[in-house]
């Protein structure tokens, strides 16, 4: 995209395209005008990095597909990259996928021309995962980051945000937190506690 200065604002965006690459027989750009809008624009950029790392992919070859090969509607590539997308967009509750699954931004970012997958799909995948599985992903995680190192370093600083997530009512799972004042989930507390 080429820009100009101009004596009043700096800089004048040329409102051309952005292209990605097309999903079967969706083409996928970016504009700077109305028409079909979403508020996940990001996701095309996330589908392309994704790409690029091959991390959905490598995600999707952890865990082992039960399911009947004949009777499948969603691959399991579709399912992770769908489950990932949303955690990487801040969509952690699966509820919110019964509303994005219809959303066209997210089906050409898991390259799907349908409907992506419901809630319950989902949690079916989320309550396949055990601990080998969790084992598993963090080797695809983990492994080509130690690989990205000429010699081992001399230090590893892990800087561990935790997020809470207030809750209502008495859920499992939720804890008191004196900090904040009330119940949530807060999952490196949680795991302290355990």
């Amino acid at each position: 995209m080429k820009t100009k200065p101009t004596a009043t604002t700096g800089i004048i965006c040329n409102p051309e395209l952005f292209e990605f690459p097309a999903v079967k027989k969706r083409a996928v750009s970016a504009r700077f005008e109305g028409g079909e809008v979403t508020s996940d624009g990001g996701l095309p950029l996330l589908r392309q990095l994704d790409r690029r790392l091959g991390l959905t992919r490598a995600l999707a070859q952890v865990p082992l597909d039960p399911r009947a090969p004949g009777r499948v509607e969603h691959l399991l590539l579709s399912l992770v990259r769908q489950r990932v997308y949303g955690l990487a967009a801040g969509y952690a509750d699966l509820n919110d996928h019964d509303t994005l699954r219809h959303d066209l931004a997210w089906q050409t970012a898991v390259e799907r021309d349908r409907p992506l997958a419901s809630s319950p799909t989902l949690c079916r995948l989320d309550n396949r995962a055990d601990h080998a599985v969790a084992w598993a992903v963090h080797g695809v995680i983990v492994d080509p980051f130690i690989a990205s190192f000429a010699a081992p370093p001399r230090e590893l600083i892990l800087d561990f945000d935790a997020t809470d997530d207030r809750v209502p009512g008495r859920q499992e799972g939720a804890h008191f937190h004196g900090y904040y004042g009330d119940y949530c989930f807060l999952p490196l507390a949680a795991g302290a506690l355990v």
